[in-house]
Parts: structure tokens; sequence; C-alpha cells
């Protein structure tokens, strides 16, 4: 038997698995495309692959090209002299690529089909080890060499090898312009059904995709349905080979990854060479897998803020350091690098926001540009949650509220005695002119469950409350006449709580706050009114303003505080009325690597320019916001004019403010991996997600992009 087909299963560790012949003299290492490092300086020679492998990887890293992500490459000195590695050198040369790990160049073409032919051309100086001479840049030039030179030779079968015409299958089965012809055809066909289901989160496969099932799945009777309707496309399925009818589950998966792939690169082209953000957060799916979600947001072309979905992926630690490694992985895989990161945003978890080992503590290690935002949301969720529970008022209310909502909630039988005593008293009031009739108005009502995570919960409990006041004394004096003992004391505590003084008293301020009309009920204590309402305002709720504002401020640090005051000189309201040129260079000063000491004088002179023009120009005076200030900017081609004032305004929106789009990205998770899916992979999860929530980007994509790159993936038995 063949040595090469004779292999170890694979350790826990990455090391290579061994042949178990005795007379193996190299080692053989199994692979994931997915998991095929996208850095240069990481890979292993192609050489270290089975054989018959060789060829998917080779189709798999030119499908990604080379990689070039942008990067403030590191200074090298050679004889004193600073030297580094120029994005200019990329120009009329399509071989070159650049390694992050390794601060080194290699050569695209000939890692892919080189030899080993010692000192020629390099040797693997290209390949393996990397070039680093920054100062003798005559060396990329020489290394192509003449026409018959390795590295020429490797770009040659590169190109051989996405030529379908010279492939052995296209020799072995011949095929005319009409088989041609009808395989876009059915392709064309295959692209807009698999379209159709990914747009809206639909499942592909049935219970028994047999001819004569009734349930074949969703694809084979879309298929079916194109075919019915379209009688070329019906005519070329009911002719074509019984081996290519392009329904196999793989073939799918296959189609499904290009279509990912595509929208992916449109949303790597859209922010070019530009800063970016990241928005990330973790989340368990119906398997029970740990899954961390990548946004990217930033500024594009049009000076429009975007958030976008990147990627998902599974991560088995949620330690600090390994979500760094996720995350590089992630960038590194769309030619993305951790020096153009410009800010994260992340909850307040203690992995996440550690000063010591926290998430955002190892980037900014590496890039002290990548400022922090706790997601604003939470910020102000956990201050309202805090203060909730350190105040002895406010936490005896919203206990008394939710020990009310249990009881008179408790069984579907005292909701229909609320919901009925509700529709009698709004009937009486109907009656009586105390309401008003209309569309919209008097509609059914119930009390909500309030939910510390989502804090807005209390609000529409509160409301309701007010509302339904009358309705709620009723059902408590029901259950206080008719229910068991321990449920009579339960309601009888309750309902002495809320028709206390100090309970209904805080409703009437919360109602007059609401500006509610119905009238629920008076205190029974006759006190003046101006001294309670003074212990209200001045000994509850200054004193509940005051401890909010110190937990906000507790939870911005002192950078974060400066940024935030500095982006707020930006806002182009009241004719710029916040315009402050010295809090504005401060701002700059905070990004050394993208205003060094030279910009930093040239932004002082274009600000003064800057804000005379913006003030006497009619276009400038009606906005709103500092979003609205840059597609302005874009659209009057000023930040051609002012271009580091434009930067610093794209600087200020790429910072992250809450983490919603992530949080969107899991709602669509567990919509498209639910539990009659709770057998997808990763990538095919992952693949599937990221058409369903940028539907917008992968419909700009035609069906000839996605069709030439799910051909040029594989060997395929037929030819476009």
């Amino acid at each position: 038997m063949d040595k090469y087909l004779i292999k170890k299963p694979r350790t826990q560790d990455s090391s290579p698995v061994q042949d178990s012949s005795p007379s193996s003299k190299r080692s053989r290492v199994d692979f994931n495309l997915e998991n095929l490092p996208s850095d240069p300086g990481l890979r292993q020679k192609i050489s270290s692959y089975h054989p018959n492998n060789h060829d998917e990887i080779r189709r798999y890293y030119l499908g990604k090209g080379p990689c070039r992500p942008p990067h403030d490459y590191p200074v090298s000195y050679f004889s004193g002299k600073p030297r580094r590695f120029r994005v200019e050198w990329y120009e009329n040369r399509n071989w070159l690529e650049y390694s992050i790990a390794k601060d080194a160049a290699f050569c695209f073409y000939c890692y892919l089909f080189g030899k080993d032919v010692g000192k020629q051309g390099g040797g693997d100086t290209f390949v393996t080890k990397g070039f680093r001479l920054w100062n003798q840049v005559g060396k990329l030039d020489s290394h192509v060499g003449g026409v018959n030179s390795a590295h020429n030779q490797a770009v040659k079968k590169s190109e051989d090898l996405q030529k379908e015409k010279q492939h052995i299958q296209s020799v072995l089965v011949k095929q005319s312009n009409q088989d041609k012809a009808n395989y876009r055809i059915q392709l064309n066909a295959i692209v807009d059904c698999v379209r159709f289901l990914l747009f809206r989160g639909l499942a592909f496969r049935g219970h028994d995709e047999s001819q004569d099932s009734s349930d074949k799945g969703n694809f084979l009777e879309l298929l079916q349905f194109l075919g019915d309707h379209n009688e070329s496309i019906n005519e070329v399925m009911q002719n074509t080979w019984k081996n290519c009818k392009l329904t196999h589950p793989d073939i799918q998966k296959d189609m499904v990854n290009a279509i990912a792939h595509e929208t992916s690169k449109a949303i790597i082209e859209d922010l070019g060479n530009g800063f970016f953000s990241i928005l990330v957060d973790e989340s368990r799916d119906i398997s029970v897998k740990e899954q961390m979600a990548l946004v990217l947001r930033y500024v594009n072309k049009q000076g429009i803020i975007i958030e976008r979905f990147l990627s998902i992926v599974h991560v088995a630690s949620i330690t600090a350091l390994s979500l760094k490694c996720a995350i590089e992985g992630l960038l590194c895989e769309h030619n993305l690098s951790l020096s153009r990161l410009r800010g994260q945003g992340y909850d307040g978890a203690s992995n996440m926001q550690g000063d010591i080992n926290g998430l955002k503590t190892l980037i900014l290690k590496e890039n002290k540009s990548a400022f922090y935002v706790h997601c604003f949301a939470h910020q102000l969720q956990l201050t309202l949650v805090a203060v909730a529970k350190n105040h002895i008022n406010i936490a005896d209310f919203f206990y008394v509220v939710s020990n009310l909502v249990t009881v008179v909630g408790g069984s579907c039988k005292r909701r229909d005695a609320l919901r009925d005593a509700q529709f009698a008293k709004i009937k009486e009031d109907l009656e009586n002119g105390v309401r008003r009739s209309g569309q919209g108005l008097n509609q059914e009502t119930n009390l909500k469950r309030p939910v510390d995570t989502r804090w807005g919960s209390y609000y529409g409990t509160i409301l309701n409350l007010i509302l339904m006041f009358s309705a709620v004394v009723d059902v408590l004096e029901i259950i206080e006449e008719d229910g068991l003992f321990d449920q009579k004391v339960e309601s009888r505590s309750i309902m002495r709580s809320i028709l206390s003084f100090e309970f209904v008293f805080a409703l009437h301020l919360m109602k007059n706050i609401l500006g509610i009309t119905n009238e629920f009920g008076r205190p029974r204590r006759n006190t003046q009114q101006n001294t309670n309402l003074h212990h209200y305002r001045v000994e509850l709720f200054y004193t509940v303003i005051d401890m909010q504002l110190q937990e906000l401020n507790n939870r911005f640090s002192e950078v974060n505080t400066d940024l935030l005051i500095c982006i707020a000189c930006l806002n182009p309201s009241n004719s710029f009325m916040a315009f402050d040129k010295e809090k504005l260079i401060h701002l700059a000063k905070f990004y050394p690597y993208d205003f060094p000491g030279t910009d930093i004088l040239a932004l002082d002179s274009q600000l003064q320019n800057f804000i005379f023009d913006m003030r006497n120009n009619d276009l400038f005076l009606e906005l709103q916001g500092v979003s609205e200030l840059a597609e302005k900017l874009v659209s009057t081609r000023k930040h051609e004019t002012y271009p580091l004032v434009y930067l610093l305004v794209k600087l200020a929106l790429t910072l992250p403010v809450a983490t919603a789009t992530v949080e969107r990205s899991f709602s669509a998770m567990k919509y498209i991996k639910n539990e009659l899916r709770n057998r997808m992979g990763d990538q095919w999860m992952n693949d599937c997600l990221v058409v369903y929530i940028e539907k917008d980007i992968a419909c700009s994509i035609d069906n000839e992009t996605i069709m030439q790159r799910f051909q040029n993936m594989k060997n395929r038995r037929r030819q476009l």
C-alpha cells in the first residue's frame, strides 16, 4: 500500500501526523480548509500536506489571493538608518504578500507551486523564511528573474490550474457549446434558489429527498417550482446528467460559501485601507457552543457610518487571550490588521474590560490608538440597576412591584379576572365621559414582568400599573377573599403596601410625569402636598439623580471622558457653537500615528480656515450631528480641502457607541440555527449568517461572479 495513504489519527496538538510506515521519510499534515492560516509567515509548506490535497489547498489560497493587510509596518535599522516595508512595493508585483507575524515579505506563487531549487531565485527566502532586507529593494525584482525562472514557472502553473480547459476532467469529458450553455442555465437557477432561501433564513433540506416524497426540502421544491414556470430551466433539468444535478448538500454548501465569500469581499472593499473599530460579544447557540461574533464599524467613502457583520466563530474558551487570538485570526483571514484598529466595543464582562489581562488591555498593548468604549446601552442599564439596588426606597418600591406582578399574574384565572375588572372600569369611564373613545384608544393591556437586563421593562410595568391600578386592587381583594391561606396573607401584605401613602403618592408623581390623566386613587393620609412634594423631589429624586451621575462618572475612564468631551466640539449644531480648536488639537494628540508633529501644526491652520468656512456656508448651517457633517463634507468635496479635519471627524465617528449590531446578529443566529437545525456546522452557520444579515450587500453581487467563484473552488465535472 502506498505509504502516503497510511496515517495515524491526529492528536490534540497541532503537530503533523506521522506516517505509520517505517520507510516514511516525511510527515503529512491533516487540514481543514477554513482553518488554513492566511498569514504567509504561519503557513506550512505545501509539500507537508498529502499530494492528493495539494490542488485543493492551492485553489483555496488562489481564491483568497495574496495576503496584503493594511498595517503600520514596524521600522528596522540598517547601518543606523530606519527602513521598513512600503505599500508602494505592491504595485506591479501581484505576487508579493506581507506577513505581520514575521514582518517579512513572501512570494505567493512560489509558495503554492515552487520547488526546492537551492539558492536560485532566493531559495526558500520568499517561501518559508521571508524577505526582510528593506534596504535592498532591488532583490524583489531579482527574485522574479528571467522567463524560465522558478518564479515565472510557478506563475505559469497557477494560471494553468485556473484554466478549466487544461484540466484532465475536460479531456475525459467533452462538452459542446450547447452543453456549456445548458450548464450555465442550470447553475444560474441553482444560485437563484440558494439566494431565495438564504435571504429568508430558510432551511435547505427536508426529511426525505426522494423523488416521490412530499417533504423533499425547500431547495428541491423551489428548484422544481422554477422548472414548472420556466421551460428552458425545466428542459435543462430534465436532460442533465444524473450525476450532475447540483442538488447534493455539498454543492449547496459550496454555493453558499461562494456567496458568503463574495459578500465579505465586498465589505472589505468598501472599507478599503481606512480605519475601523470592532464590536465583539459572545453567546451560546442552540447546541450549547460558545460563539463569538465580530462586527466592523467604519466610515465609508461617502462619509456614512457603517456597521457590518464580518463573521461568527466558535471559541472553545472565552478567556481574553483566546478571544484575542480568534479576533486576530478573523482579521488576518480578511486581510485586516490590528494596526488599523481605532476602537473596541464590548460589554462590561471582566474578560473584556479587565485593566490587567482583559481583552481591551491585550489589544491596547499592541495598538495604543485602539481605544475601548464600554457599550453605552450596557452602561446606562448597569447604572440604573446599581442605583435601584443601592437606594433603599427605590429598591423597596420595585420589590413591591415585582411581587405584585407575580401574585396578580400568577395564573390564567387571575389574569382573566384582571382583564374583566379593567374592561368593566373602562366601560364605566366611557359611560361617565371620563375617557375618550377612538381608534387605538383603550386597548387591552396587561402587567409586564420587569427584568433587570431590560430596564425598559420596568417602565412598561409601571405604566400599565398606573393604567390598571383599580383593576389590580379588585383582583387582590378577590384573592384575599377566595384564595388559600398563604395566598390571602401574601395578598393582604401587598394590598397594604400598594395602598400606603408613599406608594400611591409615588405613582401620582409618575402619572404626572408621564402625562396620564386617569384617576386610580388618592393618598389616604391627610398631609400637606407641598411637604410631600418637597420630600420626593429633594430627598428622593435629587438624591437618585446625584447617585446616577456619580455612577456614570465612575464607569467612564479619564481617557474616555476626554475623548467624548473633545469629540463634542465637532458637533455642527447651532452654527458649530461647541467648536473649540484647542480641544480638537488635544483630540488629535490621542492618535500620534495618524497625526505626527508636523500634521498637528497643519491641523491648527486647517481648523482656523475650516470653522470660518463652515460658519459662512449655508449648506452647513442646519446640520445636526457629526455624522451629517461627515456626509456633507464628502458631498461638497470639502474633505479634500480639509483632509486633516476630515480625518479627525472619521476617527470620532469610528469610535463604537453600542453593541446593538452584535446583539442583533445573535438574534439572527437563533433564527438560523434553531431546534430543528441544531446540527449545523460552524462554517455552514457562519456562511448562512453572513448572507442573511448582510443581504443588502449580497443582493448587489451578480450571479456570474458567484458562479465563477463556485466553479474555481474545486474541479467540476462540467465547464462554464
